[in-house]
């Protein structure tokens, strides 16, 4: 004998039925726009960061590996010294200047030895004595610095230059490159960030098709890890 089996809703009276959700029903239509939807969003923001990102990623792993061999990186700095004198308006400016304490050069003064040095001076501060004043302007990739006698007006200069380099590491580190590069290191960082969280999410869409995809992702992770452990002391 067959069986039929009837759905008791059909033979209920119109104010008897009862409602099915739809958001009960499995709809593969709306999984798949789901889908769509968040691979167009994830590839939209991953191209988007990897292109912001690009030349700094770049920029940072060539310098990783630099730094990673500095010790064979032979550096052959090159040392300019220079020694004037100030002249005799200029000298009385530092006669008003603190005797201690740190503070910027007098202006008249920071501006002739721009001019003269062809540096940078301007408002760095300057450690002051009853002696001397003394200006440190270190940058990426050198170290410079100068001395103002406070008596006799002698000054003397000196930058070393490690080359590019040391130039290009001390960007890597962000030594002596003052904020704007800072933030610059900062937003970089972010946009990394972006570009490997949407990458993550990407992986775990594509992950059935591709069945190397977490064994990859673990790998990665454990081969560091197990260096750290083994290797590191």
């Amino acid at each position: 004998m067959r069986t039929v089996l009837i759905d008791p809703l059909y033979w209920a009276t119109p104010d008897d039925r009862v409602p099915v959700p739809a958001t009960s029903r499995h709809d593969p239509v709306s999984a798949q726009q789901r889908r769509g939807f968040w691979l167009r969003t994830l590839h939209q923001w991953h191209w988007i960061s990897s292109a912001a990102c690009l030349v700094g990623m770049l920029l940072f792993t060539a310098t990783g590996i630099t730094l990673n061999h500095a010790a064979r990186i032979e550096a052959r700095p090159t040392v300019d010294n220079r020694v004037l004198e100030l002249p005799a308006p200029l000298l009385e400016a530092l006669a008003a200047a603190p005797e201690d304490g740190n503070a910027p050069l007098p202006e008249p003064v920071a501006r002739w030895l721009d001019d003269t040095l062809d540096v940078p001076v301007g408002r760095r501060p300057a450690e002051w004595s009853p002696e001397e004043a003394y200006v440190s302007m270190p940058a990426p990739g050198a170290d410079a610095w100068l001395s103002i006698d406070r008596e006799t007006g002698a000054v003397e200069f000196e930058r070393t230059d490690r080359g590019w380099v040391s130039y290009f590491n001390d960007l890597h580190k962000g030594r002596n490159a003052g904020p704007a590069w800072g933030w610059f290191i900062d937003v970089f960082a972010i946009a990394c960030l972006v570009f490997c969280i949407t990458g993550l999410f990407l992986l775990h869409l594509h992950a059935r098709q591709r069945r190397l995809t977490w064994p990859l992702v673990g790998l990665g992770l454990v081969v560091p890890v197990l260096l750290a452990l083994l290797f590191i002391h």
